[in-house]
């Protein structure tokens, strides 16, 4: 190529579609490696020599992109929001981003979309799509840091499609109601009772303590769920909990009364174990007390019973869809979630009443924005009223029929 005069800095061919560019920027000079077009190049040293003029220039750096991943990660993998995200989404981030050799200010638009050609293959459309996202943030975040001028995702041509959600199966008041009554004599069956009656999601109910239940009051408190991330090699997942994301997500949900002698009845079994009396045997159970902290639906997998010790929550969805294979075979766990919502929907329930018991919506026919509660006090009694006859309706369909104390030791994990 012609030379360029002194400050326009020069592009000297390497190869097919390859280029280095060099610039003065000051007394420094620079020199950097670019693929693409002859115009391409020409249009990249343009902006690299404006980029000094107006302050934005950034520093040449030998850091490859997997070292710029690995640092963003050990930073929490903050976004726009620059908020770290939680343990397991840095567990699944870690997964999916790991492996690139490439240097960072070397990625250009069509490694991009190699990249993305290659995922094609190998992963769903929904997990390529968040491999587009996170990958995304992590070079926003490299723009924030000044590594990189832009972010080479914005010029990229092939951005995966996140494809149909598929939302499931979702249940109507009959049907959910029979499914419950199915579980009636299975260890789950009150896990599955307060997932149908309260919309409540599995980790959320996984994570209940016994003070967050008001029988006088008939309500449940939701402010903590479960955590599950991989823990040291050989040593098993490591399960904890943790606060929602938003102190928003904390609600109070109203329950009917059969639920909460649903819920007394699985107490008095905790503290008749707790005191090693047995099954009918008379006795008074206020002089029991349940340690702090005490779960309503703990592990009792091992010998050592630990009221506090977490529940196995892949365990409990295994259970639950090999018992409602036969009858609902695209049914979820988390469907249970969609068919509360909707059967409060269809009972005539406000959409932001349900919103903010359910802390957002599942149906995918259903997605109302979210609204404040009614501030009017009478206004709010006549919502909870409302829901409440509606769970009336639906749990007086349903038999009271708990498992046996030695079922629920023995099938508990």
């Amino acid at each position: 190529m012609t030379k360029r005069s002194y400050g326009d800095g020069s592009i000297l061919r390497r190869g097919e579609d390859s280029f280095r560019l060099r610039y003065r920027i000051g007394k420094q000079r620079y020199s950097v490696t670019f693929r693409g077009t002859p115009k391409e190049a020409k249009t990249k040293l343009r902006e690299l020599l404006r980029s000094g003029d107006t302050g934005e220039q950034v520093a040449s750096d030998k850091m490859t992109l997997g070292d710029w991943i690995e640092r963003w990660l050990s930073i929490g993998a903050p976004g726009r929001k620059k908020r770290r995200v939680g343990r397991r989404s840095l567990e699944r981030y870690t997964q999916l981003l790991r492996g690139h050799t490439k240097r960072l200010q070397q990625l250009h638009a069509t490694d991009i979309d190699q990249l993305y050609e290659g995922l094609e293959c190998k992963l769903a459309p929904k997990t390529q799509h968040l491999v587009h996202t996170m990958l995304g943030a992590c070079l926003n975040a490299a723009v924030r840091k000044d590594l990189l001028t832009s972010n080479p995702i914005d010029k990229a041509e092939k951005i995966p499609s996140a494809g149909e959600s598929d939302h499931g199966q979702v249940l109507d008041k009959e049907q959910l109601a029979n499914l419950v009554q199915g579980f009636r004599r299975s260890a789950l069956y009150p896990i599955v009772a307060v997932a149908a009656f309260t919309g409540a999601r599995r980790n959320e109910i996984l994570a209940l303590q016994w003070s967050d239940l008001d029988p006088m009051a008939k309500t449940l408190r939701i402010e903590r769920a479960l955590e599950e991330t991989k823990g040291e090699p050989g040593q098993g997942p490591t399960r904890t909990l943790k606060g929602p994301k938003k102190e928003s997500h904390k609600r109070t949900i109203a329950i009917d009364s059969a639920l909460v002698d649903l819920l007394l009845s699985v107490r008095e079994k905790h503290l008749r174990l707790a005191a090693g009396v047995p099954d009918g045997a008379a006795v008074d159970l206020s002089l029991i007390k349940l340690p702090e902290g005490a779960l309503m639906f703990p592990s009792f997998a091992s010998r050592n019973i630990d009221f506090t010790k977490l529940r196995d929550a892949k365990a409990v969805t295994n259970r639950f869809q090999d018992q409602v294979r036969r009858r609902f075979p695209k049914l979820r766990f988390h469907g249970l979630r969609g068919s509360h919502e909707t059967a409060l929907l269809d009972a005539g329930v406000p959409v932001h009443v349900v919103a903010a018991c359910c802390c957002g919506f599942t149906p995918s026919e259903r997605k109302p924005t979210p609204v404040r509660l009614p501030s009017s006090p009478a206004c709010r009694k006549r919502s909870w009223e409302r829901i409440e006859n509606s769970l009336i309706q639906l749990g007086s369909k349903i038999p009271f029929v708990p498992a046996p104390f030695s079922e629920l030791v023995h099938l508990n994990q």
